[in-house]
């Protein structure tokens, strides 16, 4: 019986929220109230023609009620108890996905205090840090927004139907064509909303690479901005223009906690329509299937950046039209993860910093090249993966350009439908690399790059002998015959 198919604690839920009775609920789906209950312990799987029946019944989303949360849920929580913090409780993985599966709203509040002592912490640290530079100016807020964001967009498996509609009704509407998307963009735009493009000089757009005044109707785009990237703001002036119903309505089913959350939030959604507008959900998995996920061919037909590409892949997720389900994460060179999403079952580090033999770290060895790793966790779930860096302009001399590396993977049972898999022995688990989420939650001490002893064991320091590094144990030395 599969782990994915034992979703008791998910038709409870959905029973409670419906207000209805077990035996309200049998009814409704066809089945026995002592079959419901079965289920509801996880005593029974739930078959397909229960879920189909919990479709029509209660018209849920199909692929938001099957998609394992509670696994996602479990791994942070995981990821919280590695803390030092709570090192002394004896909280095992098996406790953490119980609470996960049982009780969630238990969980997410264990989150949100985790994330809350992380932001004071930091916040006691910066102000102790401005005191010893005679700088106690105030304190800034530490726990980004962005996380809450990040959050939203992983509950929605970074899928919004209503976007992805407004952006094909652009494409009929205002007569789109590939050839020439700038121009019919920009026309759109002062047809439909009186606004005016201008291309603004660097030392003119005060910092800004989009600007628009409301009053004037003028969006002023910056020259430093490349093509595509012109056309990708086009399209967000677009979206916060046309779809400003559909955003409230989609911020307002959130559980944002700021102003700058919501802000931001909205600026996220935008930028979702305009990737649904550059490159449209059914031209571009057909190309996608095609080419076989050359992410540097989608780029090239389609006139994206290599960036660009790899978050449209990870949206396509309309029933009946999938893509493959992709894991995203960017991150600078000093390691820091500023961008994460994941499809494809992988646990991404949320707190502190990640393993430092993911792909996305390897990107920065061959600058420009794509690198491929057949990726294995410590649970034994292995992934196929890819990275690039990538390099986004900046504004002359003062302004330098920054690099980030782009890593998108998919579950090794998907990895033969992308081109990047073609030679690699796949099935060879020798070759694959044995990466975590990061050294704290990680029990592999033969490992080379750990930097951080695991919470979850003891540490056995022997100090004449040296191991593969400073925390872990060598074998021990074989007694003397005689």
């Amino acid at each position: 019986m599969g782990r994915d198919t034992m979703l008791g604690h998910k038709l409870r839920r959905l029973r409670r929220e419906q207000g209805r009775t077990q035996a309200q609920m049998a009814s409704a789906i066809g089945i026995s109230t002592s079959y419901l209950n079965l289920i509801e312990n996880n005593r029974r799987a739930v078959t397909v023609p229960v879920l189909l029946k919990l479709v029509q019944a209660f018209d849920i989303n199909l692929r938001s009620f099957t998609d394992d949360d509670e696994a996602r849920l479990a791994g942070a929580l995981v990821e919280v108890f590695s803390d030092s913090l709570l090192q002394e409780h004896t909280v095992n993985e098996a406790d953490l996905r119980e609470l996960a599966a049982r009780l969630p709203d238990a969980g997410r509040a264990v989150l949100d205090l985790y994330r809350a002592y992380r932001s004071a912490r930091d916040d006691a640290q910066t102000l102790a840090e401005r005191l010893s530079d005679g700088r106690a100016s105030g304190l800034e807020a530490t726990a980004p927004p962005s996380e809450e964001v990040t959050d939203f967009i992983q509950e929605h498996t970074n899928h919004f139907p209503e976007l992805e509609e407004a952006a094909e009704r652009l494409w009929r509407e205002a007569g789109l064509d590939h050839r020439n998307l700038h121009r019919g963009l920009v026309d759109h735009l002062a047809q439909i909303y009186a606004v005016e493009v201008e291309i603004t000089a660097v030392e003119a757009s005060r910092g800004a690479v989009r600007r628009f005044n409301p009053v004037t109707r003028k969006l002023q785009l910056s020259e430093v901005l490349p093509a595509n990237s012109r056309d990708f703001q086009l399209a967000h002036q677009i979206g916060l223009l046309s779809c400003g119903k559909i955003l409230d309505r989609l911020v307002a089913g959130t559980k944002l906690s700021t102003d700058d959350a919501e802000a931001l939030c909205r600026v996220a959604l935008a930028n979702y329509f305009a990737g649904a507008v550059v490159l449209p959900y059914a031209p571009f998995l057909e190309a996608a299937r095609a080419l076989r996920y050359d992410i540097e061919l989608l780029g090239q037909r389609f006139s994206a950046g290599f960036e660009q590409v790899c978050h449209r892949l990870t949206t396509l997720h309309r029933p009946g039209a999938t893509g493959v389900p992709f894991h995203l994460l960017r991150v600078d060179i000093a390691g820091n993860i500023s961008k994460r999403f994941s499809a494809s079952g992988i646990h991404i580090a949320r707190f502190g910093g990640g393993c430092p033999l993911w792909a996305a770290h390897a990107a920065f060895l061959t600058p420009g090249r794509i690198r491929t790793q057949v990726s294995r966790m410590p649970d034994g779930a292995t992934y196929f993966c890819i990275a690039r860096t990538v390099t986004k302009g900046g504004g002359g001399h003062h302004v330098p350009p920054s690099t980030y590396a782009v890593e998108v993977g998919c579950e090794i049972g998907h990895a033969r439908e992308l081109v990047y898999a073609h030679g690699i022995s796949l099935d060879n688990g020798a070759a694959a690399v044995p990466i975590g989420v990061g050294c704290r939650m990680c029990e592999r001490m033969d490992c080379r790059q750990r930097a951080f002893p695991p919470l979850q064991d003891r540490l056995n320091v022997d100090v004449n002998v040296r191991g593969l590094s400073a925390y872990a144990s060598a074998e021990p030395e074989a007694a003397a015959d005689g």
